[in-house]
């Protein structure tokens, strides 16, 4: 029934988000299992009953299972959450499919997309799990904070209302506000074009250029991420919400941005093989850095700021050469479209 909470939740993937989420939901709701795909990290998490890969010294309860047997963790769930990374997300599934029965409606917590294929998460969902409810997660909440009680607000997207207010039911409380909105398509999309943002803002921050400069970056990239969402069919007002401003700043200001942590070391000078062989988490900008521009190429969406991300990624362009590209473009009318 409508508003009623979950009685069983498997999580899928044990990241920051995925471990943050478990311990949402165990306060709120029936029963949640986390699934673990590393056994050893599996096993240090029960042992710990923290996740000291992703977020040490926050506790996890001590009556949440963890495994990495996939079929433990999803036996009779009425609720599956998704937070693996876009990367990583087929293969996966392909793996997960015949464990997960038929119907059991899917939450997206993933802020990617398959570059390849330029599929969004809920798209891959579909076609590797076959029809069922998919509703996504998404706004400004970094794991680190939530996962100690901050409080947030996020919005959960898509087509099933009834999905849409049982999740809100189970996670809404007094420090996690929980938001509806049918728009799935542009909440999906403004969750990964954010992270290119990220990157850009700490290309700024890297470079030292101030907080004019960041905040001139942060509203044309607004810009950016709206025209893309329209032309990709999103709606505009969407940009203005949880999912879109919301998510960007906090991406483009936090220290637990990875994104931005990514362009902030760029902007100091380091290579980016460097800056990727070192982390432990995913940073998914870089990689729907290349896949939004080309999508942006071939469909002529005007993205200036997206281009110049790519061009520093994968061209071995300058960061100061970007910029000065940026700022000599013909002088234009400000459009917020």
């Amino acid at each position: 029934m409508p508003g009623t909470p979950f009685g069983r939740v498997a999580i899928l993937g044990s990241g920051g988000m995925g471990t943050a989420l478990a311990i949402l939901f165990a306060g709120h709701t029936g029963t949640v299992a986390l699934w673990a795909r590393d056994p050893e990290l599996a096993e240090q998490m029960r042992r710990l009953r923290e996740n000291p890969r992703h977020l040490p010294g926050v506790p996890i309860p001590s009556d949440l299972p963890i495994s990495s047997q996939p079929e433990v963790i999803l036996a009779g769930a009425d609720l599956i959450v998704v937070a693996i990374p876009s990367c990583f997300l087929r293969s996966t599934l392909k793996v997960l499919a015949p464990l997960i029965p038929a119907g059991v409606p899917v939450l997206s917590v993933i802020k990617g997309l398959e570059v390849n294929s330029f599929r969004w998460p809920s798209d891959v969902l579909l076609e590797e799990l076959g029809p069922r409810s998919i509703s996504v997660l998404s706004g400004p909440s970094h794991a680190e904070e939530i996962a100690r009680g901050l409080p947030a607000s996020v919005v959960v997207a898509g087509p099933d209302s009834v999905l849409n207010t049982r999740v809100q039911t189970s996670l809404n409380h007094g420090r996690f506000r929980v938001y509806t909105n049918t728009d799935r398509p542009g909440v999906e999309m403004s969750g990964a074009l954010k992270n290119i943002m990220g990157i850009a803002a700490g290309i700024c921050d890297g470079l030292g250029f101030g907080d004019n400069a960041k905040a001139a970056l942060l509203t044309r990239g607004l810009v950016e991420m709206t025209r893309f969402v329209v032309a990709r069919g999103g709606e505009s007002a969407t940009l203005l919400g949880l999912a879109g401003v919301g998510d960007l700043i906090t991406t483009c200001y936090s220290p637990f941005g990875r994104n931005r942590g990514v362009g902030l070391r760029i902007g100091r000078g380091e290579p980016l093989e460097q800056i990727l062989a070192s982390m432990t988490n995913v940073a998914e900008g870089v990689s729907t850095a290349r896949a939004v521009h080309d999508v942006a190429t071939r469909f002529q969406i005007d993205m200036p700021i997206c281009s110049s991300v790519y061009a520093i990624l994968y061209e071995q362009k300058s960061p100061l050469n970007a910029l000065s590209d940026l700022m000599l473009r013909p002088p234009k009318r400000e459009s917020t479209a």
